[in-house]
């Protein structure tokens, strides 16, 4: 088992998050999540039992199914949970998908270190606000290692996270530190307009962040290489 992820789908999509969101992307989502934020949209991969074990080569070919490294530029290959980081052999799998040549992102939750994680993978790690009940899962000394490429999103249910959220850049210089910040509403919680109000009358050193594979509707598919769309 030690040569092996435990994989709840791998999939073909629309990037619909991050600057790279709008982006054809094979996403390679692992099973297990020591957290329970309040808004999760990804419950049913809590736990690890959710996932099917495969071996790195395993997955690897799988990710080949949707487009051929470096023959497919404008795909990108996201590593998402879940918590893909509670899993000590996705760092290997970061590597070796980087180095085949996709742009490779990496989606996780704030709560484990990313010290190692592979120079070549765009960090997309989340600040865990007040309304997830998992504030206190924030690993802080990850502010310290985030890269200059790296992006730093916040999800945000009601007018207390976002003043949270405020705090937070303002008192690590947050926006010296990563490529982007970003805002995005909880789905089904927040109205997106009520977020864009806010940061027009605030104006903080962050961009707005709709989950655009909510807004068009578009379903995770399985390992048919089809694109998940209705």
């Amino acid at each position: 088992m030690n040569n092996k992820l435990k994989v709840h789908n791998i999939f073909f999509s629309i990037q619909g998050e991050s600057t790279w969101a709008g982006r054809p992307c094979v996403f390679v989502r692992l099973a297990g999540c020591p957290l329970r934020c309040t808004w999760c949209d990804t419950p049913e991969v809590r736990s690890i039992l959710a996932g099917e074990d495969l071996e790195l080569e395993e997955i690897q070919r799988r990710i080949r199914n949707y487009a051929k490294p470096r023959g497919n530029f404008g795909v990108v290959v996201s590593l998402t949970g879940g918590e893909p980081l509670s899993q000590k052999l996705s760092l290997e799998l970061l590597s070796k998908v980087a180095e085949t040549g996709y742009p490779t992102l990496l989606e996780t939750s704030g709560a484990f270190s990313i010290e190692n994680v592979p120079p070549r993978v765009k960090i997309v790690m989340d600040l865990k606000c007040p309304s997830s009940a998992m504030c206190d899962r924030n690993l802080l000394d990850n502010l310290e290692l985030l890269r200059a490429n790296d992006e730093l999103k916040f999800v945000v249910a009601n007018r207390e996270d976002f003043d949270w959220a405020l705090m937070m850049m303002q008192r690590h210089y947050l926006a010296d530190s990563v490529e982007a910040i970003l805002l995005s509403p909880a789905w089904g919680i927040l109205d997106p307009m009520e977020l864009a109000h806010w940061m027009m009358k605030y104006r903080p050193p962050a961009r707005l962040q709709l989950q655009l594979h909510q807004v068009l509707g578009l379903k995770e598919g399985g390992d048919s290489g089809n694109p998940s769309m209705i």
